[in-house]
């Protein structure tokens, strides 16, 4: 039996860390080492119609960075209007997230390509229903988590907290990136020596603050670097 293509699960400590940044970016420095690869975002809250349907800005950025021909409705199987909560937002759009859907389409992605990222809504326990979370989607998938870690006040206790519930759910926890949210955040070295003993690691790579993604995918070669390591393992 082949090993399976690599997937991971791009998490955040919270919403609005930079978890598409990094997902797309990684998608392209990727795509530059030759792989073909794919990037899903399985929940979506916040939408505009287009061609009489409901298309997601992020979902559209990821498809562009990675090139995949995969249809909208498997990318991003849950799109929701409202920018709010997923669960809220799924409830006032007469929606039911169902997991195993997601589980079918991430399948049929995955399977089509050298390596797979699923970005995640919110932060790590951000509900898409009164009784689930993003943590129950990695769970459902499956899949290695890579912390994308919003580096502003707040940043070292929102990270350890979420490591934990990542460690507690017993998927495996691949690495964390910062992504510096605050121009000329005070304390930046001391900050990330602390995250690197908190996170059992240093970072895979950390994204500084900066107005434009022009140098994104620069910034995160290293992790790029390391992701495909482990699609050309299994392609050989």
């Amino acid at each position: 039996m082949s090993a399976r293509k690599p997937a991971y699960f791009i998490a955040g400590t919270d919403t609005s860390v930079g978890k598409t940044r990094v997902t797309t970016a990684l998608l392209r420095g990727l795509r530059h080492k030759g792989l073909k690869v794919a990037g899903m975002k399985p929940v979506a809250a916040g939408a505009k119609q287009h061609n009489n349907r409901w298309i997601n800005e992020d979902a559209v950025l990821i498809a562009s960075s990675s090139g995949q021909l995969t249809p909208y409705e498997q990318l991003n199987p849950y799109c929701l209007p409202d920018p709010l909560s997923p669960h809220i937002a799924a409830d006032r759009a007469g929606i039911n997230i169902d997991l195993g859907v997601i589980r079918r389409h991430f399948d049929d992605i995955r399977a089509n390509h050298d390596l797979t990222l699923v970005e995640g809504a919110g932060g790590w326990l951000a509900p898409v229903s009164l009784d689930q979370t993003m943590a129950d989607v990695a769970i459902r998938l499956e899949l290695p988590v890579v912390l994308v870690v919003g580096i502003r006040l707040g940043a070292l206790n929102h990270a350890q907290l979420t490591y934990r519930a990542i460690r507690e759910s017993g998927l495996k926890f691949t690495g964390w990136i910062g992504s510096v949210l605050q121009n000329e955040f005070p304390a930046l070295p001391e900050n990330l020596k602390l995250l690197e003993h908190v996170l059992c690691g240093p970072a895979l790579a950390v994204l500084p603050y900066c107005e434009s993604t022009a140098a994104d995918e620069r910034h995160l070669a290293p992790a790029a670097e390391q992701l495909a390591a482990a699609a050309v393992t299994v392609s050989r």
